[in-house]
């Protein structure tokens, strides 16, 4: 879990507090709101979770289904391989958004 958390905070406009036992994180992603991608404004976070999953291949969970349209939730029970791709996705993603 300390890969990912390190990962996502050097992530521009992405936050992530270290989990306390759980298996996944809930990083607040509400500085990317206004951004947008070949005509796809990201306005909340089942907005973001759609374009992560259209764009990129990566499963996150909107935060608004656990009350924080701030955050997204991503599950770090998987490999290291997996989760380093992953971050690298979604880096990739958010660094497309202007």
């Amino acid at each position: 879990k300390d890969y990912i958390v390190e990962a996502l905070n050097d992530i521009p406009g992405i936050t992530c507090l270290m989990p306390q036992g759980a298996f996944y994180v809930f990083p607040n992603v509400s500085a990317i709101y206004g951004r947008a991608f070949a005509g796809r404004k990201i306005t909340n976070s089942t907005e973001f979770i759609e374009y992560l999953l259209d764009d990129v291949n990566v499963a996150t969970v909107p935060g608004v289904a656990f009350g924080s349209d701030d955050h997204i939730r991503l599950s770090y029970a998987t490999s290291l391989k997996n989760i380093e791709e992953g971050v690298k996705r979604i880096k990739n993603a958010v660094a497309r958004l202007a």
